[in-house]
């Protein structure tokens, strides 16, 4: 018997969501279908009973995938079914995970499988924005133990109004999309892009996004109630030993605190910090080790956290003896590669980033074909994090998430920025050479830098900065960090990523790791990122005051050139046939599509040179040139024809010439043009015996009665013209026979 519970949230705006469990998928430890309109999730979450030995972090694994029959579509490839995750479901991923994943106790390490699955769809309402609130509904109906609920929701603003998650059309007006997570009380992550905002304008839209999230939150909590899951399972607590605890306190502290304020690079303080506790490790067996070595890293780490905590808080000293809102130094390099078409290096402290910018082509857009996204894209950024990086000696083993996810932000940060109707298809790819906390930031300085130096006429030069947080005692005492390390990173309570111009935001991500961040907290730290932004703008135009003016003599050119739709299919021509001789004449690159908004055909032309280019303008041209009574044409002759020859004016232009009226020189001319002669040359004769006029009488061509209709049936046989002298009869015809082959073949035609 199935006894579903349902709850249903109204949205501001009157659409509503339905949250159902006990229907679907019920040996899940918790399971739940969210419904939006058209829009059908089902989240299942799944929890093992224990945690594997030696683990000591949280194994969460999300996983959001769409069915392409949730909108009636069969999946592209040769085995016509869902593969590998597309870029859009591994950043929907990452969305839920970052706002789950810090809300699991911190002694939980049980592994956690979170699967979310697009059942159905119309194509209107937008399902990422549902993937956290069906994640977390899941979870709420099951007895694995959780801090939340959470929901995520999106806000845009169109128009200057607030929409809570807008349609796939009402999101193309937007200038803020932000996906917002938060709890009843506690903004968790902040993801999106902006039309180069103010930060009030970006406070205000997610303070409207958590009133939203709050309804979101209670229904859950009615949920659990219903179904009976408000206690979560017991596990077994991580082992203690306060003794030892008392013990590294005393002994390592000052130790650990003295190596934190010495203000050395990141590799020596690590190499300090791991030289500490192995001397520790030192006093005890193999055996004892076996037994305490988890407990006794665990214990390091929180000593570790704590002294980076206090000498910030209490001395306001960072890591490396910054002060809070200090940027670390920056140096630029641009054009410092020859074969990209622009490139830059941009290094701040120890992270650093190669970028390079390639021009390319129409033919080079990306075609997106995922389930619910279908076109193209112009202007691309991929991000790499080799392992050399970070000094680390492992082999790199494709792209992970986390590159995914940080090239995702810096290409929502920089493409803005790209003029409209820009004619070439960009790609900035970013190779982190060097890392120590704020890459993707240094991908957006980088990305910018190269980008101009490519030639690229940017609206606004954008740069990146990342902040960071300690904070105790719900947000009353608290510090703000500037451009952060990787260990600010790790060791804080946030990662509040800002990118912009010196007009306003253009995209942020911020992940929270701890309750009671205010309102105001978030306004200071935006104010302090702005200053920094800011600072790193000066930087970038200091070294490069402005894009190049022109492109790198290498880098393709491009015209563009409109004209009307009727002409589209006589410049492609048959089959490709005419664009493709025009490529292969000119040397240049032709593409050409419809503009079905402004009713023209657009073409591109692309090469490396302008001559190639003025080739396939003019050949173009001549096409799409309207012929005008009255002037003059020089034209190739392509085939004859009893009543005339068909002579191609213009490229793909052709038109009959009959034979009527005109001069037998000319007749004759034309033959020898279609026969093959050169500039009024001769054309070479068959070898063998030649036909003579004797010939042509004992064939009762000529001289004989009834000569004159043999003749003309003879003449319309071989597609001569059927109005020769005798004279000019012998010569064609010793232009394509000899006396032997039309000998045999005037029998078949005549006789025959």
């Amino acid at each position: 018997m199935i006894n579903p519970v349902n709850k249903t949230i109204t949205l501001p705006d009157g659409r509503t969501i339905t949250i159902e469990t006990g229907k679907l998928a019920k040996q899940a430890d918790g399971a739940v279908t969210v419904t939006m309109g058209s829009t059908v999730l089902l989240a299942a979450v799944t929890a093992a009973k224990e945690a594997k030995p030696d683990v000591d972090f949280m194994p969460l694994q999300v996983e959001y995938k769409e069915k392409f029959s949730a909108i009636g579509r069969f999946p592209g490839g040769f085995t016509r079914r869902e593969g590998r995750a597309s870029d859009y479901e591994i950043l929907t991923c990452r969305l839920v995970d970052r706002a789950l994943r810090p809300l699991f106790p911190d002694d939980y390490h049980a592994e956690v499988y979170v699967n979310i699955i697009l059942f159905s769809s119309d194509g209107v309402d937008m399902p990422d924005a549902l993937a956290g609130l069906a994640a977390s509904a899941a979870l709420a109906v099951s007895d694995i133990p959780f801090g939340g609920p959470i929901s995520e929701v999106r806000v845009a603003r169109i128009d200057g109004e607030c929409v809570i998650n807008p349609t796939f059309e009402q999101l193309e007006r937007a200038d803020i999309d932000l996906m917002v997570a938060a709890t009843l009380d506690n903004i968790m992550m902040v993801e999106g892009e902006m039309e180069e905002v103010q930060e009030e304008e970006m406070l205000e839209a997610i303070k409207v996004a958590h009133e939203a999230i709050k309804v979101q939150c209670q229904a859950q909590l009615e949920l659990s109630e219903a179904v009976g899951k408000m206690t979560k399972r017991e596990y077994p607590a991580e082992e203690q030993d306060e003794e030892l605890r008392e013990r590294m306190q005393r002994e390592l502290y000052d130790k650990i605190y003295k190596v934190a304020t010495a203000g050395t690079d990141k590799h020596a303080r690590g190499d300090a910090f791991e030289a500490i506790v192995e001397e520790f490790k030192a006093q005890f067996t193999e055996e004892e080790l076996e037994e305490k070595g988890m407990i006794i890293d665990r214990y390091y780490h929180d000593m570790e956290k704590a002294a980076m905590r206090r000498m910030i808080l209490d001395e306001g000293k960072r890591l490396d003896g910054r002060r809070t809102d200090e940027i670390r130094p920056i140096w630029i390099e641009t054009d410092c590669l020859p074969g990209p078409h622009g490139s830059a290096i941009f290094t701040r402290g120890e992270t650093q980033s190669l970028s390079t910018v390639t021009l390319g082509t129409k033919s080079d857009e990306k075609l997106v074909d995922d389930v619910l996204n279908y076109g193209k894209e112009r202007f691309l950024l991929h991000y790499n994090f080799p392992p050399f990086s970070t000094g680390e000696a492992k082999a790199s083993r494709g792209i992970s998430r986390r590159e995914i996810g940080h090239g995702n932000l810096a290409h929502r940060a920089l493409k803005r920025m790209i003029p409209e109707d820009y004619p070439y298809v960009i790609r900035v790819m970013s190779d982190i050479l060097e890392s120590n906390g704020s890459s993707s930031m240094a991908t957006v300085c980088a990305g910018t830098l190269a980008l101009r130096d490519a030639g690229v006429q940017m609206k606004k030069p954008v740069s990146g900065i990342a902040m960071g947080l300690i904070s105790e005692n719900k947000g009353t005492n608290y510090a703000i960090l500037s451009d952060i390390l990787g260990d600010e990173d790790h060791l804080g309570d946030m990662d509040f990523k800002v990118t912009g111009t010196r007009d306003g935001i253009t995209a942020t991500q911020m992940d929270i790791k701890v309750d009671g961040l205010s309102y105001e907290i978030l306004a200071n730290a935006l104010a302090q990122a702005k200053a920094g932004r800011l600072h790193i703008l000066d930087k970038i135009e200091e070294a490069q005051p402005a894009a190049r003016p022109d492109m790198k003599p290498h880098a393709p050119r491009i015209e563009t050139l409109r004209i009307g739709k009727e002409f589209i299919g006589a410049v492609i021509g048959p089959g490709g046939k005419i664009i493709q001789g025009m490529q292969e004449e000119s040397g240049a690159q032709i593409n050409i599509e419809e503009d079905t908004e402004r009713g023209v055909g657009v073409i591109q032309i692309a090469a490396s040179n302008k001559e190639a280019i003025t080739r396939a303008l003019e050949m173009i041209n001549r096409i799409v040139v309207i012929p005008e009574v009255g002037e003059t044409y020089e034209g190739t002759i392509k085939s004859v024809m009893p009543y005339g020859v068909f002579v191609e004016f213009m490229p793909g232009k052709e038109g009959l010439l009959g034979v009527e009226g005109v001069d037998d020189a000319i007749v004759l001319q034309a033959l020898r043009d279609a026969l093959g002669a050169e500039a009024g040359a001769a054309a070479a004769r068959p070898e063998g015996r030649q036909i003579t006029y004797t010939d042509l009488y004992e064939w009762g061509l000529s001289g004989r009665p009834g000569s004159a209709e043999r003749k003309a049936k003879l003449l319309n046989a071989l597609g001569l013209p059927p109005r020769l002298s005798k004279k000019e009869l012998v010569e064609a015809l010793n232009r394509l026979y000899t006396f032997e082959q039309l000998d045999e073949l005037q029998l078949k035609i005549l006789d025959g």
